[in-house]
C-alpha cells in the first residue's frame, strides 16, 4: 500500500459523519473493558442487619440499603420497638443467605450504599410495600423503583 493510498484512507475514515460513530464505539469499548463493579450485580452473604437499613456482609462490608429510611434504634428520633421489629424481619429474610447486590456509592460513614435482591425481588421495595420502610426522598433518584412511590 502506497503512502498516497494510506492518506486517502485516513481522510475517508475520519470524515465528520464517522467521528460520532468512532466516539460512541470508544465509549462503549472502554465502558465494557473496565471493571465497573458498581454497575454489576454480584452475590454476597449477609452476616447480620443492625437495623432496618444497615447490614453487614460476611466480608465485614457495611451496607446501607439505598433509597429507604427505617425507624432508628437509638437517638433523638428513635422508635426502638418498631426499629427492632423491622430489623428482625430483615434478618429473617436475608441473614445468612446469599443475595445479589447492586452497589451505588458510599455514604459519609464509609458504608456501601446499595440495592439488595433476593430471588429477583428488591428488598428495599419489599420493605416499603409492607409499610416497614419509607422512601428516602433525598436519595430516591438512586433507585428506579422508588420514583413510583413519590407524591409531588
Amino acid at each position: 500500500m502506497s503512502i498516497a493510498i494510506k492518506r486517502n484512507y485516513g481522510k475517508y475514515f475520519f470524515k465528520k459523519s464517522n467521528i460520532n460513530f468512532i466516539r460512541l464505539f470508544l465509549i462503549y469499548f472502554f465502558s465494557i473493558s473496565c471493571n465497573f463493579s458498581y454497575a454489576q450485580n454480584e452475590k454476597i452473604t449477609i452476616k447480620n442487619c443492625y437495623d432496618g437499613d444497615t447490614c453487614t456482609t460476611t466480608d465485614n462490608e457495611k451496607i446501607r440499603l439505598a433509597c429507604i429510611d427505617t425507624p432508628e434504634i437509638k437517638g433523638k428520633r428513635a422508635d426502638p420497638e418498631k426499629a427492632k421489629y423491622v430489623r428482625d424481619y430483615l434478618n429473617s429474610l436475608i441473614k445468612g443467605q446469599e443475595i445479589k447486590i447492586r452497589r451505588i456509592t458510599f455514604d459519609r460513614y464509609g458504608r456501601t450504599v446499595a440495592e439488595l435482591y433476593k430471588n429477583k425481588k428488591n428488598i428495599q421495595k419489599h420493605l416499603v410495600d409492607l409499610g416497614l420502610a419509607k422512601v428516602y426522598k433525598k436519595y430516591a433518584y438512586q433507585c428506579n423503583w422508588s420514583k413510583n412511590y413519590l407524591i409531588n
